[in-house]
């Protein structure tokens, strides 16, 4: 009788695309294995050979995790006999057997600390934009731009042996870092402050925080953006403040008389969360103007700042007259990884040092090895450099989506043209079913952002917000296809025009020689010429500074045209309805998805 061997099953898998590598992966395993005692105390571990066959890797990356762990003294090698797990990791710990109640008290408080705590929820959770195939999100952080080279060389140089030395013993603010933010962060905003008027903070929500905590008081009148940050509302109502509802525009918050009588207003004026807007100079000047004389303290949260890649900027309202009634909150996360957290509030000397004390109360200052390393990036010039890359990055993406808008729902939402940051404000058809667009285009692996949580009051219909912080360039057309092949499913059947489809003949009649007039989604006008031999050309902007060439043909019943550059480059034909001096452009469902005003004749010789 022969015996089969015992077939020995692998303790643990190995994942060869995670970041670790396969040293540190098996290393982990095992230290896994010994804290759920599946490999106890004095347990001899199997041989490097017979472990590197079971997981499927070489010999020498078990052998050397071995070493690492006998180095660590997770496991003693003993002479002839092998390795043995030298320590019992759970000793110490209290077995859950020995508790009482054990599993059953946590149900039973279940109902105590419901009442106890109230309902909650006044901020929602995004879905995990990682599960989608076109994330067009602002909420995540695309690793693929994180300066990963750059940001350990600085981490690198502050773990040195001298700059651990002069950090070690630090418990607040690291004055490096303070003087790079000094003279390398501020200056582009127009502000040049001293050492103590700067306080570094866990990332911007902290300085936020720590802002309505000083600011707050009972009965305190605090006047917030609407649409705005919802964190900033629940901060506020949290510490028994009065809520205020500014209006928003395309211009950014609108100030009003109502202002003077505020105690604490909060602004994001270089692009107004969640709308994008840029707070004009004017209203800039407004708001300043209302500080004398009254009680208004302004904390401008200046959110998306270093994205201003398409106009000029516009300086920090904390570098006006009467900045000194400003307080100023900037964050370094929206460049860098959220995880590193570091933000900073700049204000007067005796504002921050009460900023101070309240950070004390709640925990420590952002970890100082965190704060040498990114004292370092800004020294070494790696912050300007990711600056300028991050700004080809986000515009080439902008008007990526911009343009991919323009192709595929040219009619149907309208945009403001964009002015630099990450985001699209965008405003859908009347009637337009958010939700039921959100669950279409989940289906089609598209994410995008509802913007209920931004308001305070009603949401106005047909809103949602489009960002491009973690999707590919390439990616970015696929998913608005995807979307607006969800939107014409949602409003199919809508918006088909009256009218006869046009012939062949009549298409050769009226569109020989004339001239369309049209408008861009984000509202810049269009002009577009088709000449009798067949080129076409056209101009957009109210100065005509966009334009390109083209070829109009027809082929049976359908007019075609193809840009040298716009929509792609790519040729289209389109079945055409004309209602009075207006063309339609019909898809093949007969919905008209575009339209334009039509002047006949304008090209042909008299």
């Amino acid at each position: 009788m022969t015996h089969r061997p015992k077939k020995v099953l692998r303790p643990f898998s190995l994942d060869k695309s995670n970041g670790l590598c396969l040293q540190d992966q098996v290393r982990r395993g095992i230290i896994n294995l010994v804290l759920a005692r599946t490999w106890p105390f004095g347990y001899k571990l199997p041989s490097s050979r017979a472990l590197a066959e079971l997981l499927g890797v070489s010999r020498n990356t078990v052998s050397l995790a071995y070493q690492r762990l006998v180095a660590d003294g997770y496991l003693s090698a003993v002479p002839r006999s092998g390795l043995f797990v030298a320590m019992d990791l759970n000793a110490g710990l209290i077995s859950p057997g020995l508790v009482a109640g054990g599993e059953v008290v946590r149900r039973e408080t279940d109902s105590f600390w419901a009442d106890r705590l109230g309902r909650g929820g006044e901020l929602t959770r995004s879905p995990d934009w990682r599960r989608f195939a076109y994330p067009l999100v602002d909420s995540g952080f695309d690793s693929g731009l994180f300066p990963a080279e750059d940001w350990r060389e600085a981490t690198t140089l502050s773990l040195k042996r001298g700059q651990i030395i002069s950090w070690a013993g630090l418990s607040d603010d690291d004055p490096v870092l303070i003087d790079e933010i000094r003279n390398k962060v501020l200056p582009r905003r127009g502000i040049y402050a001293q050492p103590d008027e700067i306080l570094l903070t866990l990332g911007a929500q902290q300085a936020r925080a720590l802002c309505m905590d000083l600011l707050c008081r009972d009965g305190a009148r605090v006047a917030v953006e609407e649409p705005g940050q919802p964190e900033i509302r629940v901060l506020a109502k949290r510490l028994g403040a009065t809520l205020l509802p500014m209006q928003v525009d395309s211009e950014g918050l609108v100030p009003n008389e109502r202002l003077r009588s505020c105690d604490v207003l909060v602004v994001t004026p270089s692009h107004q969360l969640p709308t994008g807007a840029t707070l004009a100079a004017n209203r800039r000047t407004a708001l300043m103007e209302m500080l004398p004389g009254s009680s208004l303290v302004i904390v401008e949260d200046d959110f998306e700042s270093e994205t201003n890649y398409l106009d000029e900027p516009q300086p920090a309202l904390r570098s006006f007259e009467h900045g000194g009634r400003v307080i100023y909150i900037a964050s370094l996360n929206k460049l860098l990884d959220p995880n590193i957290c570091l933000g900073f509030i700049v204000a007067d000397a005796p504002v921050i040092a009460r900023l101070r004390e309240l950070r004390r109360l709640g925990g420590p200052p952002p970890p100082v090895n965190n704060q040498r390393a990114a004292a370092q990036f800004l020294a070494l010039g790696h912050y300007d450099r990711m600056m300028r890359r991050l700004a080809r990055e986000f515009h080439e993406r902008m008007l990526s989506l911009r343009d991919a808008l323009n192709h595929y729902m040219p009619r149907v939402v309208e945009i403001e043209p964009p002015r630099g940051g990450t985001t699209l404000w965008v405003r859908g058809p009347a009637g337009l079913d958010i939700e039921a667009l959100a669950e279409l285009a989940h289906e089609r692996g598209v994410l995008f952002e509802r913007v209920e949580p931004y308001y305070a009051g009603t949401v106005p219909a047909g809103l949602f917000r489009l960002g491009v912080s973690c999707i590919a360039k390439d990616r970015i057309r696929d998913g608005i296809s995807e979307l607006a092949s969800a939107l014409s499913e949602l409003i199919s059947g809508k918006r088909k025009p009256s009218g006869e489809l046009l012939t062949h003949d009549e298409l050769v009649r009226l569109m020989t020689g004339a001239q369309l007039g049209c408008r861009t989604i984000y509202g810049d006008p269009c002009t577009i010429e088709l000449y009798p031999d067949g080129r076409m050309s056209g101009a957009a902007g109210f100065r005509n500074e966009d334009c390109d060439t083209g070829r109009w043909w027809i082929e049976g019943d359908r007019w075609y045209r193809q840009w040298r550059n716009w929509a792609y480059g790519e040729a289209a034909g389109f079945q055409v309805v004309l209602r009075g001096d207006v063309i339609h452009w019909v898809n093949a469902q007969g919905r008209s998805f575009d339209w334009a005003t039509l002047s006949p004749n304008v090209h042909l010789a008299p």
